[in-house]
């Protein structure tokens, strides 16, 4: 049913700026609203006028023909199904255009327009628009210059149907909006005739720092900058100094007509180089700005006109592409590291998730946008310090290491080190002096299970209060297992090995990136284990056709309590489960505690399993890992072999041979304390969610995750108390569904600058895409752009282009030929594992699942490090 609301709420069709304020919102939408705000800001000026309410626009919608069918149509339809959202909201829009406005309503609608010959601009204003989360920018229509009544009816009702413009579709199906929830108010404003108008931003519409503000300005009316006719004089505004000034060309402006409407005119070309204002006229125009910002409390986009020598402000709308600032307790300059780039994991993470991360790392961490970001300042500030740190950040991320070199070298940023200051850790140095004993790595994982063993059997002593303290008192053991004294030497040791292995054998043998090949199915990587042991679960169930068939149609997370009835499904239920218990902690952004691991939802892996089950042949687990093996051996030989004939060759091929039998060692523990990790946060997990159930079945709380939007502290005085604030659970789930909107930067400044980096490199072919290279060799195939696991649909021809991939992802590298992601570094989780496999891998490519589009045909170079788009 479409929300006509009761009788009794039909009653003011009309309401004046003066009479509007924030709270209205839902009765003359975000537009309206704000206007009315604006009204009352000493020193603005703003042009009179009035909003119809969204009663005036349910009344109308009661009576137009046939919505409900196509509302219900409408809200079932994808996103990206352009075909069927432009024909279903065209039929919307002309069935609303075609509807009568009854004459009491047409009365009301125009009883404020007293001059029959004055001019008013008739914009939409949807309750869906303008809001601090969602701007909808653009989204509806606004109609200039309209004259007399019946012209102001005709653009009102247009207004109306233009809530299902196909564009104002599309972005309520992306941003979840409700069809029926959003209504649409319509602004009726005296025109202002300008001589000048445009955009004032007051932070940086393009580094998003929060002290520049940025004017863009043109001649006419504004309507010629927002449909992009001409470009627009800018002006950046920095503590009361303009530090930045582009005059443009323009060409032409849209000027009011006296009869009504608007019209282009080609402006003179001596004067087309003319400012459009007055530096006096920018620092004003910045300062009223300021004070609109400061009104409503954060940053805006707002829309200005100079007429008559004065400026009067038509619009204010939240930017609301900006990614947070962390919160300080000073007012000083800080840098920002984005943790997610260095974990795999750019997704927001809810309070519970972040709240256990911060106790589980020894690091003080900042939160910003469901991000946590590690404080580089001291780091960057200390000369004792600052290389240390740029390297460390260089060989994890080059691009994050160009960034804190360009602050660096800005000179005026970076605040002295204070006197409180101690030294900032690295792991930069040399190689770690470490035999190459598999006994130490066997040690160290015996030592990390039988902590889990006794944690699982521990934890169930404990409950409610109790719980809590027990899984507090329980962080300093996760602690010692994960930070090992013994754990990071031995990946330390690994690390320099491959370092050194792809240096001293680039100089020597002119051999690039060899540690690659090297590492093959080096021993003890959980993360490649399990993506081969999936390929084993697929044999398990391959000879069955009845579990195939039955799987192809799997939705219900039960599917494993089904599978005994069908002939060989016991042995696929064995199969899966065998490896839920080894691998079923593991979900894509695991290190969230709150995410859903794969014993939660085992249909995640449904269809890897059935690709594995049509790709591979039985055995292929064993085939490939003996297959990396053999290749691993015959460079090692090669190598060597090589080294020997080289002056002083047999120094370097013992050197050599010391530092690969270091590496093959080694190297498979880098995965290991993550897989430790997350074993035990599924331990708290469970304990944790059977006290959620227990406050669920109470009524203390609606739903079992609805905890997840409580920090850890907060969950355990809701289960002391037997009290929860609902509404703090509703605004924080409100608060983490426009984080995920949001793509979180590499580095951010205490300023709101997010800041990218560069490859400063000259070897990439023209039209390359550039990135970090770190799994040799080249190939060619086609892109699949994937950023869901569970749609990950993959043949033997493909190439993974996704955001990034933490260890979850392995299981599907088995499928593809090569990988590509936006985020990663050398020895991030997504390299070790292309290196083990052998797949050539670029990563680091900003962009790179918009820049490369699904089956393109590619090549990557994941030896020199780029990408080319062949089709």
């Amino acid at each position: 049913m479409v929300d006509t609301g009761s009788s009794a709420s039909l009653g003011r069709y009309v309401l004046d700026f003066q009479e509007i304020d924030q709270s209205q919102v839902a009765v003359v939408g975000g537009k309206g609203a704000h206007l009315g705000e604006l009204s009352r800001i000493e020193g603005v000026q703003v042009p009179s006028g009035y909003c119809v309410t969204t009663d005036a626009f349910r009344r109308v919608m009661a009576d137009a023909p046939s919505l409900e069918d196509r509302l219900d149509q409408l809200s079932l339809l994808a996103p990206d199904d352009r075909d069927a959202i432009s024909a279903l909201s065209a039929e919307i829009r002309s069935a609303i255009e075609g509807t009568p406005i009854p004459d009491d309503l047409a009365a009301a609608i125009i009883s404020p327009v007293l001059d029959e010959k004055a001019a008013y601009a008739v914009r939409s204003s949807a309750t869906a628009e303008d809001l601090p989360t969602a701007s909808f920018a653009g989204q509806q229509d606004t109609y200039l210059n309209i004259v007399g009544s019946a012209a102001i009816l005709e653009h009102v009702r247009l207004c109306w149907a233009s809530l299902f413009t196909e564009r104002a579709v599309t972005y309520r199906l992306r941003n979840g909006f409700d069809h029926r929830k959003v209504h649409m108010a319509v602004v009726v404003q005296q025109m202002v005739v300008p001589d000048a108008s445009g955009i004032l931003f007051t932070a940086d519409p393009i580094t998003s720092n929060r002290k520049i503000v940025s004017v863009d300005a043109g001649f006419g009316l504004g309507e010629a900058l927002v449909s992009g006719l001409v470009n627009a004089d800018v002006y950046k505004v920095r503590a009361g100094e303009i530090i930045d000034k582009k005059i443009a060309a323009k060409k032409l402006a849209i000027y009011a007509l006296p009869e009504g409407g608007t019209k282009q005119q080609a402006i003179e070309p001596e004067l087309q180089q003319q400012p459009a204002l007055t530096d006096a006229q920018v620092m004003l125009l910045a300062q009223l700005g300021r004070r609109i910002e400061a009104y409503f409390g954060r940053p805006q986009d707002i829309e200005w006109c100079l007429a008559d020598g004065g400026f009067q402000i038509v619009q204010s709308r939240p930017i609301t592409t900006l990614f947070p600032i962390p919160e300080t307790g000073d007012d000083g300059n800080h840098v920002y590291v984005s943790v997610g780039h260095q974990q795999m994991m750019t997704d927001p993470m809810t309070p519970l998730g972040l709240s256990v991360w911060q106790l589980t790392t020894p690091r003080p961490m900042s939160e910003a946008g469901g991000r946590l970001f590690v404080d580089v300042t001291e780091g960057l500030a200390s000369p004792a310090s600052r290389d240390g740190l740029l390297e460390v950040m260089g060989r994890g991320d080059p691009l994050i290491r160009d960034v804190l070199q360009t602050v660096i070298d800005r000179g005026d940023f970076i605040p002295a080190p204070s006197k409180e200051s101690g030294p900032w850790p690295t792991v930069v140095g040399a190689p770690a002096a470490i035999e190459p004993d598999p006994a130490i790595v066997d040690g160290l994982i015996a030592r990390s299970q039988e902590s889990l063993v006794t944690v699982e059997r521990e934890i169930r002593k404990h409950h409610g209060s109790d719980l809590f303290d027990f899984i507090l008192e329980d962080f300093p053991e996760l602690r010692r297992v994960l930070f090992d004294p013994q754990g990071l030497p031995v990946i330390m040791a690994a690390m320099d090995a491959t370092w050194w292995l792809n240096e001293q054998l680039n100089e020597w043998l002119g051999e690039q990136n060899a540690a690659d090949t090297l590492t093959q199915s080096a021993p003890n990587n959980v993360t490649s284990e399990m993506g081969l042991a999936l390929l084993d679960v697929a044999d398990a169930i391959r000879p069955h056709p009845a579990v195939v068939a039955f799987l192809r149609d799997v939705k219900d997370e039960g599917f494993l309590d089904e599978l005994p009835g069908l002939e060989g499904g016991r042995e696929a239920r064995d199969a899966i489960l065998a490896y839920l218990d080894k691998y079923g902690m593991r979900c894509v952004g695991e290190i969230d505690i709150t995410r859903p691991r794969w014993s939660e939802r085992p249909t995640t892996l449904v269809p890897v399993i059935l690709s594995n089950i049509e790709n591979f042949e039985p055995g292929a687990s064993r085939q490939r890992f003996e297959q990396g093996r053999q290749e691993a051996w015959k460079k090692e030989q090669e190598v060597l072999e090589r080294l020997r004939a080289l002056p002083d060759g047999d120094r370097k091929a013992d050197e050599t041979k010391s530092m690969i039998d270091r590496v093959r060692t080694f190297i498979g523990y880098r995965e290991y304390p993550k897989y430790g990790l997350v074993s035990r946060y599924l331990v708290y997990k469970r304990a944790l969610l059977e006290e959620a159930s227990r406050l669920a079945q109470a009524g203390i709380i609606g739903d079992p995750e609805d905890v997840f939007f409580l920090r850890f502290q907060e969950f355990h005085d809701v289960v002391r108390t037997g009290q929860v604030d609902s509404q703090l659970i509703r605004e924080r789930r409100e608060a983490f569904s426009t984080y995920q909107a949001l793509t979180p930067p590499r580095v951010l400044t205490s300023d709101g600058e997010t800041l990218s980096g560069a490859y400063q490199r000259q070897d990439v072919p023209a039209n390359a895409i550039a990135g970090l290279p770190v799994s040799s060799g080249t190939v060619e195939g086609r892109a699949r752009v994937i950023l869901d696991m569970t749609k990950a649909d993959l043949e033997s021809d493909d190439i993974l282009v996704t955001a990034y991939t933490d260890p979850s992802w392995s299981p599907v590298f088995v499928s593809i030929k090569g990988l590509v992601t936006e985020v990663g570094g050398l020895m991030t989780h997504g390299a070790v594992i292309a290196r083990e496999y052998g797949l050539p891998a670029v990563v680091g490519i900003e962009n790179a699942t918009r820049l490369i589009q699904d089956g393109q045909r590619i090549r990557v170079n994941g030896t020199n490090g780029y990408v080319e788009i062949l089709s």
